[in-house]
């Protein structure tokens, strides 16, 4: 099986308990929550910057396309494997999303943070859901 078609159903990410280590307090919110998602700084580094490009062309309107990984692998400096095995983990976190052969930004991730913080917040602490 080659690394690009290999299973991207999920993956797992480094959750933090304390107020001061939100992302939202940080300087750089799309570094740490790649360091969450990596445990090597460099790959966090690269993911970022594949993101950001995926955003960029997204809202340029000229989403990047599949086909272009040659391009990608120049540009994020990175193997073809080491590529698709960061590529995989974003399909698996839900923040990207491939459609009509184009990479886009998905709201996957969010969708299910959200689903869980109220399935917390509500069925196991038994608070109301509106107090959230």
């Amino acid at each position: 099986m080659k690394v690009k078609d290999a299973r991207r159903t999920a993956t797992t990410m480094i959750v933090r308990s304390s107020s001061g280590s939100r992302i939202s307090l940080s300087m750089d919110p799309f570094y740490e929550l790649m360091r969450r998602l990596f445990k090597r700084e460099e790959t966090a580094l690269r993911a970022k910057d594949f993101l950001m490009k995926v955003k960029e062309a997204q809202i340029a309107g000229d989403p990047i396309k599949v086909e272009e990984w040659r391009e990608m692998l120049d540009e994020l400096k990175v193997s073809r494997s080491s590529f698709y095995s960061m590529r995989n983990k974003l399909l698996g976190a839900g923040l990207i999303d491939i459609g009509k052969g184009e990479y886009r930004l998905s709201g996957k991730f969010s969708k299910d943070m959200t689903d869980m913080a109220r399935w917390w917040w509500s069925v196991v602490l038994k608070k109301e859901i509106e107090s959230l």
